[in-house]
């Protein structure tokens, strides 16, 4: 790795690209996203950049949901979770044996019940650094594969070429308004309704015995330019 921020990006890109990624972007951690970090100032102190992977969902899992999620769909969304954080790992040691500083995050670890927050917001930093935008369905929207996709952070200090961020792309499409079972969705992300989504969620992590708080609705009902033929 060298200083020249392009090159390092076209190195990482190569490489996360080989492990299975979908997506990759990065982008500067300003005053803004850090508003979407729960993270202490000490945690941050050594990292200027945050890099953003994305992995593909399943559209065959996806489909086969009706109007609740199913044991498939968490045992995929589970694999998901488990995948990305095997790359950010890597990825993470891969930056430090390059003598940068590096701090993988959980794909999906919760340290706040009740607001449902993880150490930070993949999906902001996600839109930052130019995967996608945030959609109706209140959730990272790519191009590509619409909302169906994971995501996942490392934070750095390796110099990386950042992205540039995405307008809102949702134009007509309504889709995961009408597939969403809770009716929390609305004309853009801020009408999003947190308590009639959760409410839902926990319904069917408690009394359909999912055990994990998934719908999977909304990210069926949005595959972007990838639907299969």
């Amino acid at each position: 790795m060298t200083m020249n921020a392009h090159e390092n990006f076209v190195q990482l890109q190569q490489w996360v690209y080989q492990q299975g990624i979908a997506k990759m972007g990065v982008t500067q951690i300003d005053e803004e996203l850090k508003t979407k970090f729960y993270l202490s100032p000490d945690e941050l102190q050594d990292f200027q950049f945050a890099i953003s992977l994305a992995v593909r969902l399943s559209q065959a899992v996806l489909e086969s949901l009706k109007d609740r999620p199913t044991l498939l769909y968490k045992w995929h969304y589970r694999q998901a979770n488990n995948f990305l954080d095997a790359v950010a790992f890597r990825l993470a040691d891969k930056i430090q044996q390059a003598g940068y500083h590096a701090l993988p995050i959980a794909a999906s670890q919760i340290i706040d019940w009740k607001e449902q927050l993880g150490h930070l917001s993949h999906r902001h930093v996600a839109e930052a650094a130019g995967l996608g935008w945030i959609g109706r369905n209140n959730l990272l929207v790519t191009p590509e594969f619409g909302a169906q996709v994971r995501l996942v952070t490392v934070l750095t200090s390796m110099p990386l070429e950042i992205g540039e961020e995405l307008p809102f792309s949702c134009g007509s499409c309504h889709n995961c308004i009408s597939a969403c079972p809770a009716g929390a969705l609305g004309e853009g992300p801020q009408d999003y309704n947190y308590e009639k989504c959760f409410t839902l969620m926990d319904h069917f992590a408690r009394k359909l015995n999912i055990g994990v708080h998934i719908c999977g609705l909304c990210v069926k009902a949005c595959p972007g330019n990838s639907k299969l033929q």
